[in-house]
């Protein structure tokens, strides 16, 4: 192990601009499918039944373990390894894009909506094997002690990216129309290639061709992920790992059903979702400060705890509607929690992942994770519906608290578990992380000081009858 004060584990500030740029890249189409495109479907009329077909062209997102092993043993001469793949992709995802972008969408969601789809399939399965390329090459260019601060860029420009293409594009596509819109989403895109096309791969990372499997064809699947799963303790991390989240994954789904029974309104919980986000990229960037110090396995038990205490305390809002303080309290602290344990998770992940193999290694573990708490994240609203939602949160925090067992009675080997205190984040990471908390928390009581000038004025006005449901929707 290196010392600490060793520059080479410091990631540079160009790699750090270069992974933040790459997962920024991949939140901002997923941000576009996922979140603006129903809402401009619906409002030209689109049917539910096939705004719910984008769900299902996401299928690329979960199959791309298949052809992850390809994608590690694969490598461009001439373009480097990583760079092989990920410039080729980037570039049919900026072309789908500003394909939209050359479309009236008044035309677009109607008769071309056929070739819609088809771009966002497209568009889903280059970014799916994208994301595998990308996460070889975060594994490959951090060093253990700086994988907290990697993840939490991961974590962070990810959501950035979301951010920007889901809320954002819909407020730019009001005022500048779709056209426009998405022009600007095509140009981020752009910009965010400019890193990865200037990184010298073949110089700071060559392929590590010897370290692939002999395997061709069929074959190469198997013995790649046979070869995963024979590493020593490697069974009982992925029991961690399809576990760790699975609190969060039963009690997530339904924190806006309960908040719409209280009468919250779309655009209130759209300030709540933006500002949340914001805090959870603060907690991504704290996670990643506080792992390089703690280690693994106390990063993973801490932030795990938190995450259970976050998603349990959810249950105090059952009844807390008109509490808009509270709510806020409540879910930006669960939000900030959430960013920490990803993003310790994901370092963990990292650290499993073998040499020349890190791409599939790390798909394996992500796609394993999504799809159990896609499983039981389906099951939330049966649970909520039968137990109600105050026993629904209790047992996901339960849930979450069980699922830290392994850990906490040393029953996984987490390797390197005493690497932490990593010099390399320094004052100047330090400063962005809590700007970036400072700046949530800023717009968190612009937000509540707004609306309780708004309830000062509604009492002024209205009777003191009016209940919590009038209330909620009069002051937004």
């Amino acid at each position: 192990m290196q010392p600490p004060g060793d520059a080479a584990d410091r990631p540079s500030t160009a790699t750090l601009v270069l992974l933040a740029s790459l997962y920024c890249a991949q939140g901002l189409p997923s941000g576009l499918i996922a979140h603006s495109l129903p809402v401009l479907l619906r409002q030209h009329g689109v049917d539910l039944a096939v705004i719910g077909v984008l769900k299902l062209l996401a299928l690329p997102w979960m199959l791309k373990v298949l052809w992850a092993p390809w994608v590690d043993r694969i490598a461009s001469e001439r373009l480097g390894h990583h760079r092989g793949w990920i410039l080729p992709l980037q570039t049919t995802i900026i072309l789908c894009v500003a394909s939209l972008a050359l479309i009236s969408p008044a035309t677009l969601f109607t008769l071309h909506l056929p070739l819609l789809l088809g771009l966002i399939l497209l568009i889903n399965l280059a970014a799916a094997t994208q994301d595998i390329a990308t996460d070889g090459l975060t594994v490959r260019l951090l060093s253990e002690r700086g994988r907290g601060l990697g993840n939490s860029l991961q974590v962070g420009g990810y959501k950035v990216g979301m951010i920007i293409s889901g809320s954002g594009l819909l407020i730019v596509i009001d005022h500048l129309g779709w056209n426009l819109g998405l022009a600007l989403i095509t140009l981020l895109l752009l910009l965010c290639t400019v890193p990865i096309w200037r990184f010298p791969e073949r110089q700071r990372i060559p392929h590590q061709a010897m370290a692939a499997e002999s395997a061709r064809g069929p074959r190469l699947l198997l013995t790649h992920y046979r070869g995963l799963l024979a590493q020593p303790g490697m069974l009982a991390w992925l029991a961690v790992v399809l576990t760790f989240k699975l609190g969060d994954a039963l009690g997530s789904p339904m924190v806006k059903p309960m908040l719409v029974d209280q009468g919250w309104t779309n655009v209130a919980l759209g300030e709540l979702t933006l500002i949340s986000s914001i805090a959870g990229i603060g907690g991504a960037a704290l996670g990643g400060l506080l792992y390089a110090r703690l280690g693994a396995r106390r990063s993973l038990l801490t932030f795990g705890s938190l995450q259970a205490a976050g998603i349990a305390s959810m249950a105090l809002l059952v009844n807390a509607g008109g509490a808009t303080g509270l709510v806020y309290l409540v879910a930006l602290g669960e939000q900030v929690a959430d960013g920490m344990s990803t993003v310790a998770l994901f370092a963990v992940m990292m650290q499993k992942c073998r040499p020349g193999h890190e791409g599939g290694d790390f798909t394996l573990q992500a796609s394993a994770q999504v799809l159990l708490a896609g499983l039981v994240g389906a099951a939330s609203g049966v649970l909520a519906k039968s137990l109600g939602y105050v026993p629904l949160f209790a047992m996901a925090g339960a849930l979450g608290l069980a699922a830290l067992a392994p850990l906490l009675f040393g029953l996984v080997r987490l390797g390197s578990d005493d690497a932490r205190g990593e010099p390399a984040i320094s004052r100047e990471l330090a400063r962005v992380q809590f700007r970036t908390l400072a700046l949530g928390y800023l717009l968190l009581g612009g937000q509540l000081s707004a609306r309780a000038a708004q309830r000062r004025v509604a009492r002024l006005a209205l009777p003191p009858t009016h209940g919590l449901l009038s209330t909620n929707r009069m002051s937004r």
